[in-house]
């Protein structure tokens, strides 16, 4: 699109004259969205500080920065260099010729036949985790689901994509995670540009989480090394693999980036809607019942199966509507490379663009009832109506998520196997509240009780 015949700028706030609408953001990044939204409509343009960014909410506008355009919207963004302070230049964060070779090289490891293979070693872990919580029932001891979820999907993601048992690393893990989670999000809404070296206990804290997180990515490269095994999983593909121009193999420092991304984005993303997914349940228990009587008249009391998958259709259901609220990542942003056009718009070249899930998914014209919870909008004939990216908490387009087939089979088959055994209830101090960090996650500890189904 060109520019010349088009002089309308986007409306939006006046801000602060020095931060922009970065105070509103930090007192509350949900309602702070929702309320650009409903005041300025489709597309808005505010500040962030220095930076001069575009939310833009209908999907058509979302489909044209992900998938129409892509190379004109671009991770030059400041979120994704702060990014790089975790992972390196790894799958989620690195740009151009490099990333599109990484992704190849990694593409294998998701192949559907790949990821079914994995589903045996999901559903063991699981049934490990309701062995612990069977002590726990029998006790009347409530469990801290955000915790539990968090463990779960480490020891999956550890074992189906690396082979590596990380099980007695977990809550180390999940600490370090949780300190750099918060800390990313504090810095980006405070524009603490700077990387964490200073001399502060701030910038210690970060410091030694990312290493605590290091050493365990360089620990699992190292054993693997050691023994020189092919297992065929995502870190044998990755340690073999070798430039088809130079013959040349990873180092260790890129095979790291590699392995912090996915460890990170492959159990807390996860995790996340898992324990959304117990939240809401408690809260709609006309929803449980009947995932419920479909886990009833599918498994029959059995262990689900990946053959089990495509039939809990219900489950799946249940899944989607909760990604569709709460979905993991609020904003993916992107760098402006060129002018543009969006919604008759001008968006100039050198500013951002945000799109987000959460604001997109609760759009009114394509949710009726946008805050309730009614997973049979994902029922086939429903989601064939609707816009394609009306929905899209994985991201779109050629940047989507690489790992969302074996996130969406990790989540349904866990929910089937914990769901069959246990019922879960409220415990005191439970509060279902989203917490926006880098992933949205539900505050606090989320307590539960377990009751045990006949």
């Amino acid at each position: 699109m060109t520019t010349a015949a088009v002089t309308r700028q986007p409306p939006g706030p006046r801000g602060h004259l020095l931060m922009g609408i970065l105070p509103d953001v930090r007192r509350d990044i949900l309602g702070c969205l929702g309320s650009l939204h409903r005041q300025y409509g489709d597309v808005v343009r505010y500040r962030l500080g220095p930076l001069r960014s575009h939310l833009v909410a209908h999907p058509d506008a979302v489909k044209h920065v992900l998938q129409d355009h892509v190379k004109n919207y671009t991770k030059d963004h400041l979120s994704y260099r702060m990014g790089r302070w975790i992972t390196g230049d790894g799958l989620l964060t690195s740009t151009g010729d490099f990333w599109l070779r990484q992704r190849r090289l990694a593409q294998p490891a998701f192949h559907r036949q790949r990821i079914a293979g994995m589903a045996a070693g999901m559903v063991g872990q699981a049934e490990a985790m309701l062995r612990r919580w069977d002590t726990a029932a029998a006790s009347g001891t409530p469990v801290g689901i955000n915790e539990e979820m968090m463990r779960l999907t480490l020891a999956i993601v550890g074992e189906a994509l690396f082979g590596a048992s990380v099980e007695g690393q977990a809550r180390e893990v999940g600490a370090a995670f949780t300190v750099i989670s918060q800390q990313i999000a504090e810095r980006f809404r405070t524009f603490r540009m700077l990387p964490p070296i200073l001399p502060t206990r701030y910038d210690r804290a970060f410091r030694d989480a990312r290493a605590t997180l290091l050493g365990t990515v360089q620990g699992i490269i190292a054993t693997r090394r050691q023994h020189g095994d092919d297992t065929g999983d995502l870190l044998s593909m990755l340690m073999l693999a070798r430039d088809e121009d130079t013959g040349e193999g990873m180092t260790d420092e890129q095979l790291g980036s590699e392995v912090m991304t996915m460890l990170l984005a492959g159990h807390e993303t996860t995790a996340t809607s898992l324990s959304w997914v117990w939240g809401l349940l408690s809260k709609h228990p006309e929803v449980e019942a009947r995932l419920h009587a479909e886990l009833d008249a599918v498994l029959g009391g059995r262990t689900p199966t990946a053959e089990d998958v495509p039939r809990l259709v219900y489950t799946k259901q249940v899944v989607e509507e909760t990604m569709r609220l709460y979905p993991a990542a609020v904003i993916f942003s992107r760098t402006v490379k060129e002018d543009d056009v969006i919604g008759g718009f001008h968006i100039p070249k050198g500013s951002a663009v945000d799109v987000s899930p959460y604001v997109t998914q609760r759009h009114p014209d394509f949710w009726e009832e946008p805050e309730a919870f009614r997973p049979e909008r994902f029922a086939p004939e429903a989601a064939a109506k609707r816009h394609r990216f009306a929905y899209f908490p994985f991201s779109g387009g050629p940047r989507q998520c690489i790992g969302n087939s074996f996130a969406m089979m990790e989540t349904q088959l866990v929910l089937a196997t914990v769901a069959q055994r246990y019922r879960l209830r409220e415990a005191p101090g439970f509060t279902l509240e989203p917490d926006s960090h880098l992933t949205l996650r539900p505050k606090g500890a989320l307590p539960m009780s377990l009751e045990r189904r006949a």
